[in-house]
């Protein structure tokens, strides 16, 4: 799949009318950090959705099903851990990301390659090729 801006800007459209969703009574107490939890509670007023309550995870808040995953760009996120990684790889729809393992000599080898082949890179850094001035 080519980069579809059309893909991206609907995913961003959905993200921006999803709800965030909190544990329940996170507001009221400080010992609970708002990180999801499902509400479980026999009689539990957010678990059964009433008004008033936040909103509990659900399937209808997923994104466009071609556009999970893909990195902002719009491309597919791959890890490489040496040069024989990118050959399996499209310069069109996928991007590279260099894994934290490798060192600093393979890791510019993998750069030097990615660039000649035309790779998005992620996360060259430092190594990233200079871009010359016109």
């Amino acid at each position: 799949m080519v980069i579809n801006e059309e893909l991206l800007a609907a995913r961003k459209k959905v993200s921006s009318k999803r709800p965030k969703f909190i544990r329940q009574e996170s507001w009221r107490y400080d010992r609970l950090a708002e990180n999801w939890r499902k509400p479980k509670g026999k009689d539990n007023k957010m678990r059964k959705q009433k008004a008033g309550v936040p909103a509990i995870v659900k399937i209808g808040y997923r994104g466009p099903k071609d556009a999970r995953g893909l990195h902002p760009s719009g491309y597919t996120d791959n890890i490489v851990y040496n040069p024989a990684d990118l050959a399996g790889l499209d310069p069109k729809k996928d991007a590279v990301r260099l894994a934290r393992t490798v060192g600093t000599r393979k890791r510019k080898e993998i750069i030097e390659q990615a660039t000649k082949a035309k790779f998005k890179i992620l996360n060259a850094g430092k190594l990233a090729p200079k871009k010359e001035d016109k």
